[in-house]
C-alpha cells in the first residue's frame, strides 16, 4: 500500500544522524504491517536497513537476534549441537499467518514490537527467556525481559521514539528440551493458544510459557516438572477466567480449555 502521509524516508547509517524525532516518525524495518494499511499518523520513515546490524551473533553467552533479523534467517539458523531448543525456532515460524514473500521481508524485532498476543516470535523469545535491549532517544540502554516488554494486546513499554535494537537468548535455555503445542480455530487461522514448556536435562527448572490465549506472554516456573493437579492448579491461580483474551479468533472459554488441555500434553511429553 502506498503511503500518502509520508514526506521523508531517511535512510541513516548511524543513529548519530537522526534528529528531530517527532510524533509523526516511526522506524522502518521490515515493514509487512506499516504497509499494510493506512498510517495516518505518519509524515518521515526512519529505514533501519543501512545500520547494517549482523542478524544473529552466536557468543558463549547466547544468541543475539538482531531486531531487523528476518524471519527467513532465523529460520535457516542451525545453532551449535547444545542448543537442543533450535528445532522450537522453525515450529514457532510455521504457527506464522504469512506467506514465503513476507518470511523474506518480516522481522524478528517488527513481530515483538506490534505486541499482538498472537506474536510467534514474542511466543519463541519469552519462552527461551530472552531479554530486549533498548535503546532510548536520550539515555543509556536499557534491558527488559520479554515476558515484561508485552503489556497487553498491541502494548509495550518502549517509550517514544524508543528503538529495539536487538533480543538476548541465554545459552541456558537454548540448552534445555522444548515441547510447544499451538491450536487455531481454521487450519491456517491466527493461533488461538501456543504454549511451549522448556526443561534442563535432569529435569530441573520447568518454565510454561502461555501465550496467544492471553493478552501478554504468562510464565509459571517449577523446580521439576510438576504434577499434573500441581500445573492445572497453578494455571488456575494464575490464570483465572477473566485474564484470557477474548476475540474473533476464539472465545475466553474455549481459550482457556485448550491451554489447560495442552499444557497438560505438554507436560506428559517433557516427564
Amino acid at each position: 500500500m502506498n503511503l500518502s502521509t509520508i514526506v521523508e524516508v531517511k535512510r541513516p547509517t548511524s543513529l548519530d544522524e537522526i534528529q528531530g524525532w517527532h510524533d509523526g516518525c516511526s522506524w522502518l524495518a521490515g515493514g509487512t504491517w506499516l504497509f499494510s494499511e493506512p498510517q495516518a499518523a505518519l509524515d518521515t520513515l526512519i529505514d533501519l536497513d543501512r545500520l547494517g546490524w549482523a542478524p544473529l551473533t552466536v557468543t558463549e553467552a547466547g544468541l543475539e537476534i538482531a531486531a531487523t533479523c528476518r524471519i527467513a534467517d532465523l529460520r535457516a539458523f542451525e545453532g551449535p549441537p547444545a542448543w537442543h531448543a533450535v528445532p522450537l525456532f522453525r515450529q514457532c515460524i510455521d504457527s506464522f499467518l504469512m506467506s514465503f514473500k513476507i518470511w523474506n521481508a518480516a522481522t524478528i524485532g517488527g513481530n515483538v514490537c506490534m505486541s499482538l498476543p498472537a506474536g510467534a516470535m514474542i511466543s519463541l523469545t519469552a519462552a527461551l527467556e530472552g531479554a530486549c535491549t533498548l535503546w532510548p532517544r536520550d539515555g543509556a540502554p536499557r534491558a527488559v525481559p520479554v515476558v515484561d516488554f508485552v503489556t497487553g494486546n498491541r502494548a509495550n513499554v518502549l517509550r517514544p521514539g524508543e528503538l529495539l535494537r536487538s533480543i538476548q537468548l541465554p545459552a541456558s535455555a537454548l540448552t534445555k528440551r522444548t515441547a510447544m503445542r499451538q491450536v487455531s480455530l481454521t487450519k491456517l487461522g491466527r493461533s488461538a493458544a501456543l504454549i511451549i514448556a522448556t526443561v534442563r536435562a535432569d529435569g530441573s527448572d520447568f518454565l510454561l510459557t502461555v501465550s496467544a490465549a492471553t493478552p501478554r506472554p504468562v510464565q509459571l516456573r517449577f523446580p521439576a516438572c510438576p504434577s499434573a493437579d500441581d500445573l492445572r492448579d497453578a494455571l488456575d491461580a494464575r490464570l483465572p477466567a477473566d485474564a484470557y483474551f477474548d476475540d474473533v479468533h476464539g472465545s475466553a472459554p474455549y481459550k482457556r480449555h485448550v491451554t489447560r488441555y495442552l499444557a497438560e500434553q505438554i507436560r506428559t511429553e517433557l516427564a
